[in-house]
């Protein structure tokens, strides 16, 4: 899903590596990359979600209108769903979607820094 939304590719995956699966993701030539794990035996701890902070978010900064609508879109063919952001600063250029669990990344069409 994030892959597929965001037009990254798996830069490398684990299985099993201290009890965790998981995947990076990443854009050839950046300097940052998204990493999900997820445990291999469940621990019986409840997850955060239910507490999750509505303005815990994933922000990526698009300058060109062209390529940030087209980023929209693709967010909305991976499956992502479009949300409003609890923060008003977000809805001025910027549009929200959610995953499947409720996390939410922003796309803004903007510079940073703005």
């Amino acid at each position: 899903m994030y892959a597929a939304g965001l037009n990254l590719r798996e830069l490398a995956s684990f299985v099993d590596h201290d009890g965790f699966d998981g995947v990076i993701l990443g854009a050839s030539g950046q300097d940052y990359h998204l990493e999900f794990t997820q445990r291999r035996v469940s621990t019986g701890a409840p997850t955060p979600a239910p507490n999750r902070d509505p303005d815990d978010l994933l922000v990526f900064y698009l300058p060109d209108e062209h390529d940030w609508l087209s980023s929209c879109a693709r967010m909305l063919d991976a499956g992502f769903r479009e949300v409003t952001p609890a923060n008003p600063y977000w809805r001025v250029r910027g549009r929200a979607f959610a995953d499947l669990e409720a996390r939410i990344v922003i796309l803004e069409n903007d510079h940073w820094p703005p």
